[in-house]
């Protein structure tokens, strides 16, 4: 993991975080926040470090391969010495539900796994990430500031505000903080490898199917979204009758999509040459059939019942505009095509059925309302705990939703009013970016001007005219980017360096990489392990393979 270049402070460090128990209490937790204090230095004052790791990456909930049950990123968390009775058994797959504010600190609730569990399988996407982070701010006693309005701080004060809806950032002014004070921060990132909607959704390939069109989002494992229940979630701009455009937010539960595989019959090489998809051609999901959807078309049932009501054809139901064809959407003539500007234009952008779909959940009269969208490919089974102690968590979206909650948790549980806030003189927060995936530089991203922004507002609103704030607090400021780590690997040991393997129930993972590609060093690190030790923490190292490709996180 790495942080924003453009305003790296001078202490930096990276945790990954690998499940170690150490409390009888926390039996069946997948993971945990653990609240850090270190009386002699402020400047790791409050962070919050979360117990999480996962070996694999990138697939859809409860998927590692083609099996149907297997796990897409495991979380170990149930320490092999902790002995006497194990968790409830796995979490009900029933519908998702929007996460709900606990409150007491992670060390006194047990059930901390499923409301890991809950908060993921409630965050479809970046966008239901941040409501749901929204959401639990604003009970906290969090205020919401408009990036567009004047900021009115004070010591003593809670805030937070989102960007693009996809990204948030929450802090909260120590009561005794004095201009160039320092930033404690925790930064996380809110989205996930997935399948994206096109701009241009509705796609034809056959007039008998109705297709539509996606691209894949960062680096995945593609093979493993064939052949699942899928369904699509995220935001929708819709037209108001006074004209205005309404931002909403969407999720159909219903699995309406599907990637369906090639039978074994039809590619006997499968065993020998592998799984080769290419993602243009083969990862396109199947909305519906054209001649169903034809059939169930509004008015068509009513009008193909004929005069008597005894289900004959009405004469004309057979005209050119009105087929099974007509409604999978040809591709237009040229000549239609340029009097119509572009293809999209004349057919349409998108399916007419997921637009139907769309208006349904939202409960729009028309679909005319929908302008626009961005939409995600999600897997709709939902997340569980499992193994034989209850100690894994089989759930995608662990990179790095893991990290957004026990972040989270740790400010809301450190500063739940503002007498929490005495005796704190630096400002702690947490930042929550969107587009690590695709390398962060986007305006919602670790590599943009997000958390800059932030620092400059806040400290120029609380310094009241001190020279040098804005540089000394940037000085004074130490972040943990706090993505995931890969455990190693049973069955792929080699993928490892052989001494700095991360391994489960070891301790919190601190990375490293001589590129920079992580940006712990040897000052952030050793200050990092001096305070895990302070807490009985145990900690370990992680590099990559010297002969291997390194990963990068926030801001890099």
């Amino acid at each position: 993991a790495t942080c924003t270049r453009s305003w790296t402070p001078s202490r930096i460090t990276t945790s990954v975080c690998s499940p170690r128990h150490t409390s009888k209490n926390l039996q069946s937790h997948l993971m945990t926040s653990v609240l850090l204090r270190l009386p002699c230095s402020r400047a790791l004052h409050h962070l919050a470090l979360q117990r999480h790791l996962h070996p694999l990456h990138s697939a859809p909930r409860g998927l590692s391969g083609p099996g149907r049950r297997s796990s897409a990123a495991v979380t170990a968390a149930q320490n092999s010495e902790d002995k006497g009775t194990m968790g409830k058994g796995p979490i009900k797959a029933a519908k998702t539900k929007a996460y709900q504010s606990p409150g007491p600190p992670a060390a006194d609730r047990p059930n901390i796994a499923q409301e890991l569990v809950d908060f993921i399988n409630a965050s479809w996407t970046q966008f239901h990430a941040v409501e749901e982070c929204s959401r639990r701010l604003v009970e906290a006693g969090f205020q919401k500031l408009n990036e567009r309005a004047a900021w009115d701080l004070k010591a003593g004060g809670r805030y937070f505000f989102t960007r693009n809806a996809s990204s948030l950032v929450a802090f909260a002014v120590g009561a005794d903080y004095q201009p160039g004070n320092g930033f404690h921060l925790i930064g996380a990132h809110t989205d996930s490898p997935c399948l994206k909607l096109k701009p241009v959704s509705k796609l034809v390939k056959n007039k008998a199917w109705l297709s539509v069109n996606v691209e894949p989002y960062g680096g995945g494992l593609w093979h493993t979204w064939f052949d699942r229940d899928l369904s699509v979630a995220g935001r929708v701009l819709v037209r108001t009758p006074s004209g205005a455009l309404r931002h909403r937010l969407v999720r159909i539960e219903k699995p309406i999509l599907r990637i369906p595989m090639l039978a074994i019959h039809l590619n006997r090489a499968l065993g020998t040459e592998g799984f080769k998809p290419n993602n243009q051609n083969h990862l396109s999901p199947i909305l519906a059939t054209a001649i169903k959807t034809w059939v169930q078309a509004p008015g068509r049932q009513q009008a193909d019942s004929g005069p008597t009501g005894t289900g004959a054809p009405a004469a004309h139901a057979a005209s050119a505009e009105d087929t099974p064809e007509a409604v999978a959407g040809a591709a237009p003539s040229d000549e239609a095509a340029a009097k119509a500007g572009s293809p999209a234009e004349g057919e349409g952008k998108h399916p007419p059925r997921l637009l139907q779909l769309l208006a349904e959940q939202l409960g729009l009269d028309s679909p005319d309302e929908i302008v626009d969208f961005e939409l995600n490919v999600c897997d709709t089974q939902p997340g569980t705990i499992g193994g034989a102690n209850d100690e894994f968590i089989f759930i995608g979206r662990l990179d790095n939703l893991a990290s957004c909650f026990a972040s989270l948790e740790a400010l809301i549980a450190t500063c739940g009013s503002e007498a929490a806030l005495a005796g704190e003189g630096a400002v702690r927060g947490v930042a929550l970016f969107d587009n690590e995936e695709v390398g962060s530089s986007s305006a919602a991203g670790a590599g943009g001007p997000l958390m800059m922004d932030c620092i400059q507002r806040v400290t120029k609103a609380l310094a009241d005219g001190a020279e040098g704030a804005l540089q000394r607090a940037l000085q004074a400021s130490f972040l943990v980017s706090a993505d995931m780590a890969h455990a190693l690997h049973p069955n792929y040991a080699d993928k490892h360096d052989s001494v700095l393997a991360p391994q489960f129930h070891r301790g919190l993972v601190l990375k490293h990489n001589v590129n920079q590609r992580y940006a712990t060093n040897a000052v952030s690190a050793a200050l990092f392990r001096e305070v895990a030790r302070k807490r009985g923490i145990p900690t370990q190292e992680f590099a990559v393979r010297s002969d291997m490709a390194f990963w990068f996180s926030l801001g890099g």
